[in-house]
């Protein structure tokens, strides 16, 4: 049987004849899936070039891959991986100072032009941050100034990829490197292949190295554009990406883990029609249909997700895996020294069949509800070559002198037994508050125990609403089950937002204040009883809209309120060794029948240095970087609140010069 596949390539279409029936299947499937993308295409007033790759089977779509083409911001990509190979060379470090001089500032996308002063000191890292999740053009030509205009190119011919090129600084084009390529195409240069070569290098953490690859995938999926590829995709959907978008040029390229395994996905389009600005631009709609096609297609609906497989046996891959190949390992003596790679072959069959032949289970090499039982706890880890490093030894207590340099939009200090308040800054402006909105959720759940501490022994099951909250995570997924005093410390240990979805959810019926319908939502219900709560602790200027913090017009508190919160939590016996935690293991169980290991280390550095108890940290866009925190020297305790900090870094120096300036002055 013949047929005839329409195909696109240097500017024109043809045909290819092909004998479907001596055709591999997966030939086949890339056939199928054409005749979905292959009609946007062709439709589409404009140059397009596509590439998509199932980094598991090794599937692909290809349309003008090898087509050169402008790349707009999606070059910031490729200056991250020169930037992040540097520092693996040891020729930068990512927590080198950089000044931000007012000649740096260029206009654009991004926040360092408008809301940094000049003469900031930003540490590199941060500004890399910047480049990828706010495309900022400041910082993009910040980090060119460290790592070279020429040395992109160089790393990227090295790698394979001669037509990913960055031709200058953006906005100056007088520093361009290479005029021509300029004219032609901007920015920068690329094609659909080059693209995906870098992130399927990436997805294998073999892109500089792996632990590089773990924090440029960290920066990757910081990026805040989900105009194009991310828009019509499902929330659960992770998506490690970049985009660029300038004028009648859209991009987006990145990695993006579905139940069926990981899509690397690079769009590319050049010379469009519609040059507009807003959610119609055709070209971002035309991402956004390609990223729903190949997800649709890879992840068909009604489809068993993999990730939560009842058996496990030859052919599975993933994660899940790994964690079982790392248990036989383990548990097996001698080790049958199973290669930790995630894809279930003979040999990991073999290891199944003798670790339930020594366990006198039925010898069927696929691992089933027994098997699992009979493992026990696995561990899932991120990365299978890099140990968990050991914690570091605590330092010498703060001294008590030097001045209080903050850089946090309001501040407040306030004795922990009494309630007064010591100093501050804007303490009573409401503002935005981030996950500190978890010592609310936190002690809701806390009071209760007190008074029933059977609570605690309950057994919280994450939902699939829970497992695909956005933001910070327990890592906890829907399906898998632990204790409530678990739960406590992956709320407040990682400041999981999934965790705080689970507690609304079982106990939003329970708490809801008096004259709430049963049949509303228990999200609804535990957030109005946290605005319950704190009109009864006097928080007349707090308002909750979520329990995690996510950004909401609504949602506000201020330094002296949070610091009047942080006082009950403090003195709960339920909360009092959770907040002071530096990290928490625990096993968690799932519904089909394995259960695994799960380790929590806490966010709040403060904890690192002897003197501070705690509490909680919290980070977002609109709030910028927050901590809510106690010290305590002969007995006596002191609470600062920091809110909008300009960075991570500068919460915990702001607070220790409070503290510090405090205790001196008492």
């Amino acid at each position: 049987m013949l047929n005839s596949i329409l195909r696109y390539r240097n500017g024109k279409w043809f045909s290819i004849w092909v004998a479907v029936a001596w055709l591999h299947a997966s030939a086949v499937c890339e056939a199928q899936l054409a005749a979905k993308i292959d009609p946007l295409v062709r439709s589409h007033e404009g140059e397009v070039a596509v590439f998509i790759k199932h980094l598991e089977t090794g599937e692909t779509y290809a349309h003008n891959e090898t087509m050169v083409m402008p790349t707009a911001s999606l070059i910031k990509f490729p200056v991250l991986v020169e930037l992040y190979r540097q520092v693996e060379a040891g020729k930068l470090k990512l927590d080198q100072p950089i000044s931000l001089k007012e000649e740096d500032k260029v206009p654009g996308s991004g926040i360092l032009t408008d809301h940094f002063q000049a003469g900031s000191q930003i540490p590199i890292e941060t500004i890399a941050r910047l480049m990828i999740r706010y495309s900022d053009n400041t910082a993009t030509n910040l980090v060119l100034d460290q790592i070279g205009m020429e040395s992109t190119s160089k790393t990227m011919r090295d790698l394979g990829f001669p037509e990913t090129q960055i031709h200058s600084k953006v906005f100056r084009r007088d520093t361009s490197v290479a005029p021509e390529r300029s004219k032609a195409y901007g920015l920068g240069s690329t094609t659909a292949a080059d693209m995906i070569g870098l992130l399927e290098l990436l997805h294998n953490k073999k892109l500089v190295s792996e632990k590089a690859s773990m924090q440029m995938m960290a920066h990757l999926a910081s990026c805040d554009d989900e105009s194009k590829l991310v828009r019509s995709l499902p929330k659960a959907v992770k998506s490690f990406h970049k985009t660029g978008s300038v004028n009648d040029v859209r991009t987006d390229a990145g990695l993006f883990q579905t139940p069926k395994g990981t899509l690397a996905i690079a769009v590319l389009t050049a010379k469009n029609k519609d040059t507009s600005w807003g959610n119609a631009n055709a070209a971002e709609l035309l991402c956004s249909k390609i990223g729903l096609v190949a997800y649709e297609w890879f992840n068909p609906p009604g489809a068993p997700n993999d990730a939560k497989p009842e058996i496990v046996k030859i052919g599975a891959n993933g994660d899940l895996v790994k964690a079982l190949q790392r248990a036989l390992n383990e548990k097996l003596k001698p080790s049958p020294e199973l290669s930790v790679d995630g894809d279930f072959g003979g040999m990991t069959e073999g290891a199944v069949k003798r670790f339930q032949r020594e366990n006198k289970l039925a010898e069927s090499g696929q691992v089933d509800a027994n098997t699992w039982e009979k493992l026990g706890p696995i561990q899932i880890v991120a990365s299978e070559t890099e140990a968990i490093r050991p914690l570091p030894e605590k330092l010498a207590m703060d001294p008590l002198d030097g001045p209080p340099f903050v850089s946090c939009k309001a501040w407040v200090a306030m004795d922990a037994k009494t309630g007064k308040v010591l100093d501050g800054s804007k303490q009573d402006s409401p503002l935005d508050f981030a996950s500190t909105t978890k010592i609310m959720t936190a002690w809701l759940i806390a009071k209760l125990a007190e008074k029933e501490p059977s609570v605690l022994n309950e057994s919280l099951k994450y939902s699939e609403r829970a497992d695909g909250t956005i933001g910070s995570s327990s890592e906890v997924r829907a399906g898998e089950s632990l204790t409530v005093r678990e739960a406590l410390y992956g709320l407040m240990l990682p400041s999981g937002n999934d965790a705080s979805v689970a507690f609304a959810e079982h106990f939003g019926a329970r708490l809801k204040p008096s004259g709430w319908d049963e049949s509303r939502d228990p999200l609804d219900m535990f957030v109005a009883a946290m605005n319950a709560e704190a009109k009864l602790l006097g928080l007349k200027n707090t308002t909750f809209r979520n329990p995690h913090g996510l950004t909401h017009p609504e949602h506000k508190s201020t330094c002296a309120e949070l610091a009047l919160l942080a006082r009950q939590v403090l003195e709960s016996p339920v909360l009092k060794d959770v907040i002071s935690c530096r990290e928490y293991r625990c096993t968690v169980s799932s519904d089909t029948g394995y259960k695994r290991e799960v380790l929590w280390r806490n966010t709040n550095q403060l904890l690192d240095i002897d003197g501070y108890l705690g509490v909680k940290t919290g980070t977002t866009d609109a709030a910028g970087a927050c901590l809510v925190s106690c010290s305590q020297r002969d007995g006596e305790r002191i609470i600062v609140v920091v809110l909008g900090a300009s960075g991570s870094a500068a919460r915990y120096s702001d607070s220790r010069n409070l503290h510090r300036w405090i205790w001196k002055n008492r």
